[in-house]
């Protein structure tokens, strides 16, 4: 058998199965994903924020919604992911943020909730967090902020409820 004939076909199905692949990627990746960004309220009103490890920058815990979870699970899980608290109870949803730039990854809707918790502080996921703070309210940092947090948390302050 031909070897640049074998070359030839290899690179050709390989091509194809490519296009096949991004065609269904396509599909699945033309929708944007749900994912969720908590305001962590702690017993005595301070704000807790992680300082994101990809880009440096401070940021809302949260993440995107599993296959099979309902959002009010997703926060509860990326709460203590992120930051080691115990949900105590959702308080009031703060927004729904969908704008395709919002996040610079993927085009996602974020479901933005305000949460009372308890507990110590402490990073559970050292590849996505390197640091975990509490704010005073009058103390939170300025832009930028990873996303389009510095936006939620001044809706949040400005006792907004924002479909954006």
């Amino acid at each position: 058998m031909n070897v640049a004939a074998l070359f030839g076909t290899a690179v050709q199905s390989t091509r194809t199965l490519w296009r096949y692949g991004q065609t269904i990627l396509g599909i699945i990746f033309r929708h944007p994903i749900t994912g969720t960004s908590i305001i962590p309220i702690l017993p005595d009103g301070r704000i807790v924020l992680i300082r994101r490890r990809d880009n440096g920058l401070w940021s809302l815990p949260g993440g995107m919604v599993d296959w099979g979870e309902d959002v009010p699970t997703t926060i509860k899980r990326e709460l203590m992911e992120e930051t080691g608290l115990e949900l105590v109870k959702i308080r009031r949803l703060v927004g729904v943020y969908s704008a395709p730039d919002r996040d610079p990854r993927i085009h996602s809707i974020c479901v933005v909730a305000e949460a009372e918790v308890r507990g110590e502080m402490e990073i559970q996921d050292t590849l996505e967090a390197s640091e975990i703070q509490a704010f005073d309210r009058n103390s939170l940092p300025e832009e930028p902020m990873s996303h389009d947090h510095y936006r939620q948390l001044q809706d949040y302050l400005s006792d907004l409820t924002t479909l954006a």
